[in-house]
């Protein structure tokens, strides 16, 4: 029984190897994570016209545009504007980076803000109550999965 083997040294992995199945590229490839660091891809053009006002406040809140020479794993096929030739651009969009505390702060504003705009439909909602029918103000939400009835 044992003549009929095939040794094992004749018998190779890559016949076993399984089809690579094709995978779609992403649209908006993700740089290589700087410590410290958030990306964000920030529209500089809307068919074919460029949008001044959006890449000027974005460069005001703090968004820096980052060089196609700090990130080569970003393959860029063209430059669709002489102003950002240097820098990475993929469809209208423009790579940009800040600090992660900045946009930590940006977050915490935002949610400060939503906080605040709820207390003040509460107030408002809270002033029309009467003690004969009074308002509920549940804010509750419920997620089930199954049969719909």
């Amino acid at each position: 029984m044992a003549e009929n083997r095939l040794n094992r040294e004749l018998e190779t992995r890559e016949q076993t190897v399984r089809k690579r199945n094709w995978i779609r590229p992403d649209t908006l490839p993700s740089p290589t994570p700087e410590p410290g660091y958030d990306f964000h891809w920030v529209r500089i053009s809307t068919r074919g016209e460029l949008d001044a006002m959006n890449v000027s406040l974005k460069l005001r809140e703090g968004w820096e545009p980052v060089k196609a020479v700090d990130h080569p794993e970003i393959f860029v096929a063209g430059v669709e504007n002489d102003r950002f030739k240097d820098n990475i651009v993929i469809g209208g969009l423009m790579l940009c980076k800040t600090p992660s505390e900045m946009v930590q702060d940006r977050n915490g504003f935002f949610q400060e803000q939503a906080v605040s705009q709820m207390r003040s439909v509460d107030h408002n909602l809270m002033r029309e109550n009467d003690p004969r029918m009074p308002l509920f103000n549940e804010r509750s939400t419920k997620v089930t999965f199954g049969k719909g009835t």
